[in-house]
């Protein structure tokens, strides 16, 4: 049995459609993402989820059980919130054990089931603490610590990282991965950041404009992208993608007004015809300078170069389309100038020019 069963959800407010036929399935232990920017519908479909919105059609399960009409607190699901959520005026342990309290769980097993959050999530330390004494990392685990206690059967984090800076949501992050493979807990995570998404999740689910525009691991999201869209939003520097079309002899691509050759798998070369438009995929880390001709490399224009310390990223042109190469650190690359760039034809993505959807 799926601890989690998302039929059909769909969200209407009046004639706006915030999610537009939602259909997934967790099973016990998975750590989903879903992953979008901002206004296509994954926190409201968590509210859905936790029973702070309703759906207009659709159903959750959890467990096997339908929670059309049940009440938050009556879902076991436990949430974290963006904005910790703690009493300001409550210590750490009575924040971590505050739920157990309302529901009149007694006094020992409670302080017993907080001690043992605390020891997980090593705060114990800081359980006589105020939040005010806190830093944003260690008020954010005292809200994991919150949820914790709970032992629910799905845990609902609404992009938890998000107020936190880029040292502490790397520790927290690694903490959360952590925590998941010790708990093997059920989770649904949201983040406008994919690598969050990347690190995070056993699975990710790309949302666009309320559909999920793919789902699947982290490995094949990122390497075999459905369409342009979730192409060029995962990854960081993104995927390139180039227009162009297929050459006369049918053999290879060429880009739009750049010159170089890329060659056409098989496939492509049987089912498709000559001057047939057809947008290429490459990755920047699959991509090398060439020092001899060969049948997959494209001549690019440099017009930046920038050292991050483990990598250059040469930006510039192929033809007018723009494009982006990551290199070793100790690469010969100059500002303005004109070079050519090889790849591995495996590592190529093929999409239909119309639909930007991927060809296999």
């Amino acid at each position: 049995m799926n601890t989690l069963e998302l039929s059909g959800i769909t969200k209407r407010y009046g004639a706006m459609e915030t999610l537009k036929g939602i259909d997934l399935s967790l099973e016990a232990g998975e750590f989903l993402v879903l992953l979008g920017a901002s206004g296509c519908g994954k926190s409201t479909l968590l509210n859905i989820i936790a029973g702070l919105i309703e759906p207009t059609d659709g159903d959750v399960r959890i467990a096997g059980r339908s929670m059309r009409g049940v009440h938050p607190k009556n879902r076991d699901i436990a949430m974290v919130f963006q904005s910790y959520a703690l009493y300001p005026n409550l210590t750490v342990a009575r924040n971590i054990g505050f739920g157990l309290e309302m529901r009149k769980v007694p006094a020992a097993e409670r302080a017993a089931a907080v001690r043992r959050a605390a020891e997980i999530l090593q705060i114990e330390p800081l359980l006589e603490r105020r939040p005010s004494e806190l830093s944003g990392g260690q008020r954010q685990r005292v809200a994991i610590g919150r949820a914790l206690v709970r032992d629910p059967k799905v845990f609902l984090f609404d992009e938890p990282l998000s107020n936190l800076d880029a040292k502490l949501r790397l520790e927290t992050r690694t903490e959360l991965k952590r925590l998941h493979h010790a708990l093997k807990a059920t989770v649904v995570y949201v983040t406008h950041d994919q690598v969050e998404a990347m690190t995070l999740a056993t699975r990710i689910a790309v949302m666009r404009d309320g559909r999920i525009e793919q789902i699947g691991t982290p490995r094949e999201i990122y390497d075999r992208p459905a369409n342009l869209y979730v192409a060029g939003f995962m990854g960081s520097p993104p995927m390139n993608v180039l227009k162009g079309s297929i050459t006369d002899d049918s053999l290879s691509w060429a880009p739009l007004d750049g010159s170089g050759r890329l060659p056409l798998p098989p496939a492509l070369r049987d089912s498709l015809r000559p001057g047939t438009a057809l947008t290429v995929g490459i990755r920047p880390e699959r991509v090398g300078l060439s020092s001899t001709a060969g049948a997959a490399q494209l001549t690019m224009t440099v017009d930046v170069v920038e050292l991050t310390g483990a990598e250059i990223l040469a930006v510039g042109q192929v033809g007018s389309q723009p494009f982006i190469a990551n290199l070793d650190p100790d690469a010969a690359v100059e500002p303005g100038a004109t070079l050519p760039f090889a790849m591995d034809p495996a590592s190529l993505r093929w999409f239909d020019a119309d639909s930007g959807k991927a060809l296999t």
